[in-house]
């Protein structure tokens, strides 16, 4: 099992969250956080041993990348390109992540998906997504690892959707993170568990999942041990 968390991206809680992770999705400057963010980001991760993943966004700052925005499939490749090839220049990567609305507009369209899953294959690392969705199924036609995450800190729709951050109960409480990591962990359908770094007590639930599978004897360590 993995755990990973969307770093770098200026919010504060990062350093209180890379002790207890194994990969970091490190935001590329563009829909938060900044050039600098992500170099001293990259170098900690370095420092500690964490698993380095490209975290492209929309470029949509004042929205955090949260809105979703229609872009033709090579658009969408230009700019997920532009941003991993930042990073790359400054740390190896392991995989790709989508940030936000970018992340679940390529979860549903198969286009955008593929238009995705060219760029990791353009730079020969993997993709994370969730099972059951268009990231992944488009990861597989490309010829690149498809990680399976879950989200420990977030509620779920029943269609396998996350619930909207706009609704209450959408952010799961540390207690309740950890419960569900270890079910995740468990039911082996997962390669990743996945916690929010920008939400509040975002460390609080990095130290809630860390411990919980350490005392269910859950081991965990990196996507690819090679990339780090």
């Amino acid at each position: 099992m993995n755990i990973n968390s969307d770093l770098g991206e200026g919010i504060g809680f990062d350093a209180e969250i890379l002790p207890h992770i194994d990969s970091a999705n490190v935001a590329c400057g563009v829909h938060a956080g900044s050039a600098t963010e992500t170099i001293a980001t990259a170098r900690r991760c370095r420092e500690l041993g964490v698993e380095v993943g490209a975290h492209p966004g929309y470029d949509d700052r004042a929205n955090f990348g949260r809105v979703e925005i229609a872009l033709a499939p090579e658009a969408l490749a230009d700019l997920v390109r532009f941003q991993v090839g930042a990073l790359a220049a400054v740390a190896p990567i392991a995989y790709i992540k989508a940030h936000g609305a970018l992340y679940h507009y390529c979860q549903n369209r198969p286009d955008a998906a593929d238009a995705l899953a060219r760029v990791a294959r353009e730079f020969e690392t993997g993709l994370l997504g969730q099972p059951g969705f268009e990231i992944l199924a488009a990861a597989g036609r490309a010829g690149v690892p498809g990680y399976r995450e879950g989200f420990a800190d977030r509620a779920y729709l029943p269609d396998g959707n996350l619930m909207p951050r706009t609704r209450s109960g959408a952010v799961l409480p540390p207690e309740q993170a950890a419960e569900q990591a270890i079910r995740f962990a468990r039911e082996g359908g997962f390669d990743s568990i996945c916690l929010h770094g920008d939400s509040p007590g975002a460390a609080e639930v990095a130290r809630a999942i860390r411990a919980a599978l350490e005392s269910e004897g859950i081991t965990t360590g990196p996507l690819h041990a090679g990339a780090r």
